[in-house]
């Protein structure tokens, strides 16, 4: 149902059993998919891509250009997923030049006063808690909780798995798999509970433990301690992901205990 109240470009295109409230504006090139919410009030700017269930909260504003002074007007795009929820207020831009994209994946929930900045990549199942802002080019993996009022530093990466303090201020790369807080923000032990409710098995979560006790507890320092897990730890998807994360961070990781 499309309230005759709401604003819907003709060139936009809306799937089946969409519902768009009074107020509301669709702009063109918005592609919205079936079974999709559009409370009243809210904003979808052109060339963005809702899949299919989602609920769009009063005020949302999704597509709107970046605020970013390098963006000349280039086509570019932004991306929700399946049955993701953007809570009220909440704020997610196109992409510029740099990645073309902006992107938010399946079953994610954005609550109220979130702000998701340009070139942006929000995988799957992650929960960005009240007020927490995302700057330019972050990446969050699968699974990742940010507490309210969150601040992530452009160019950031944050693990799957992750639970990070409401509050925190993220400077560095978080690696999977911990519980992040305090500040300056450091690792203070792994997300175990949050692992225990997505089925990781005792094996793995004393897998994880090992590999953090020796990277951030052993005193020893970054490399020495990748060494030591690499050559002393068996091989498992849990060991290389930590070990390839860290590796492959060029903006550092978070400091241990």
């Amino acid at each position: 149902m499309i309230s005759p109240l709401a604003f819907v470009h003709p060139e936009a295109k809306i799937g089946e059993n969409v519902e768009i409230g009074p107020f509301a504006i669709v702009e063109k090139d918005v592609e919205i998919g079936d079974g999709t919410i559009v409370d009243g009030n809210a904003t979808i700017c052109e060339h963005t891509r809702i899949g299919k269930r989602c609920h769009i909260f009063p005020s949302a504003v999704v597509g709107a250009i970046p605020q970013d002074l390098k963006f000349k007007g280039e086509l570019t795009y932004t991306f929700i997923g399946n049955d993701t929820t953007l809570r009220e207020c909440s704020t997610v831009h196109r992409g510029t030049a740099s990645k073309g994209k902006t992107v938010v994946g399946n079953n994610c929930l954005i609550m109220a006063y979130c702000h998701v900045a340009h070139d942006v990549e929000v995988k799957d199942h992650v929960i960005m808690s009240n007020a927490t802002q995302l700057a330019g080019e972050v990446v969050v993996e699968d699974w990742a909780i940010l507490g309210g009022g969150t601040l992530v530093h452009q160019f950031s990466h944050i693990g799957a798995h992750v639970m990070i303090q409401g509050g925190s201020h993220v400077n560095k790369d978080v690696p999977p798999y911990v519980l992040a807080a305090r500040d300056p923000i450091q690792f203070c032990g792994i997300n175990s509970v949050g692992l225990g409710r997505r089925g990781f098995t005792k094996e793995q979560v004393e897998t994880i433990q090992q590999a953090y006790r020796t990277i951030f507890v052993s005193k020893l320092n970054i490399s020495q301690a990748l060494e030591k897990v690499m050559t002393e730890m068996p091989q498992s998807v849990e060991r290389d992901l930590i070990v390839d994360f860290i590796k492959s961070s060029p903006r550092g990781v978070i400091k241990g205990i």
